[in-house]
């Protein structure tokens, strides 16, 4: 075998278009029509015979055993540049994508997208258009997302009311909060975006004084972190956690919870000693609790109720009072006690012992 036909000697370049990328093998091969070497008609050469070309990658994307990222990602229509290992021109290795501005979008010969999904777009560079960031052609993403921003959350309306003693238990009025603004500004060359062919997205902008993160499912679940740290989070079906350990949070500001549908609360669920459920309100601010329409309901299994007051018990019923004490009632008052009622008294009992 003479040295010219040995791996090396001679470095065999092509450019060409992927038209194929569903390996039989599953390594990440495409198939690749190049230019000089493949005719753009079909019809003498189709897409399915084409050769499968190798894919170089960074150490850093895909490595041995499933290790890195993989596949590769690139669909139909891609522009690459390779070389061919062989000297048949029959085993490509695509070294690096060629993105540009395409003119036309595809076709129906060779040198084009097969499904006619890519380009989407002509005229216009192959650089995403969340990087790009120009407004006269935005991303449709980033479009919905200013659309679809969430505003006027109500939050709780406890009512001004009159207390037993006379005495006006204050409204805490509620107000309603937003969704923050959409921060994207982006500023070429600064945000630099992953898209998914689905529509997942990843933004890591550093575009000068608009600094943020954005990562983003394509339904909209997303979160975002904006120049100040600041972060929104969307969940746009259900929301799962599971936590094996503990769990602690601190919210040094203020905190509006706004539910659509019920809530539950299940505390010490494996019935382990000194799980208490404990609430502590600092000084100078109250409890506030009111239904619109509906029932207070408190009621222990087996256990007792301890209500201790450091300063005035006031109760105040728009209907009837009714007490039932399976057991013994009784009442030490250091002061004195009135009555006042309009109507009836009456007291029946087998003794009834006014001084004994």
């Amino acid at each position: 075998m003479a040295i010219k036909d040995f791996l090396g000697t001679e470095f065999r370049w092509f450019v060409g278009v992927v038209e194929g990328r569903q390996d039989p093998q599953y390594a990440g091969r495409v198939q690749v029509r190049c230019l000089g070497y493949h005719t753009s008609d079909k019809a003498k050469l189709p897409t399915a015979d084409l050769p499968w070309a190798s894919v170089m990658h960074p150490t850093i994307s895909s490595g041995i055993s499933g290790l890195g990222y993989s596949p590769s990602f690139m669909v139909e229509g891609t522009w690459v540049f390779g070389y061919f290992r062989d000297t048949e021109f029959q085993d490509p290795v695509v070294m690096f994508t060629m993105p540009g501005k395409p003119t036309e979008l595809a076709g129906d010969t060779g040198f084009y997208d097969p499904n006619k999904v890519y380009p989407k777009y002509k005229d216009e560079p192959d650089t995403n258009r969340l990087a790009v960031g120009l407004s006269t052609s935005p991303h449709l993403s980033l479009e919905l997302r200013k659309a679809v921003r969430i505003i006027g959350i109500p939050t709780a309306d406890f009512n001004e009311t009159g207390a037993a003693d006379s005495s006006i238990i204050e409204a805490s009025d509620g107000d309603t909060f937003d969704q923050p603004e959409i921060p994207a500004k982006p500023v070429y060359p600064f945000n630099h975006v992953y898209e998914s062919e689905s529509g997942h997205i990843m933004e890591y902008d550093d575009t000068a004084d608009n600094e943020r993160i954005h990562q983003r499912h394509r339904t909209g679940t997303s979160y975002e972190i904006d120049k100040d740290g600041s972060q929104v989070e969307i969940i746009k079906n259900d929301h799962y956690t599971f936590v094996s350990g503990k769990r602690q949070a601190q919210i040094t500001g203020k905190s509006d919870l706004t539910i659509g549908g019920r809530h539950k609360l299940f505390i010490n669920k494996d019935g382990q000693t000194n799980n208490h459920y404990d609430i502590q309100i600092g000084p100078n601010a109250n409890i506030n609790i009111q239904v619109d329409k509906g029932n207070i309901n408190l009621v222990t299994v087996d256990g007792k109720i301890n209500v201790n007051s450091g300063g005035d018990y006031n109760v105040k019923v728009g209907g009837n009072y009714t007490i039932n004490v399976a057991g013994n009632k009784a009442e030490t008052i250091e002061g004195t006690k009135t009555s006042n009622t309009t109507g009836a008294v009456i007291h029946r009992g087998a003794t009834i012992d006014l001084n004994p």
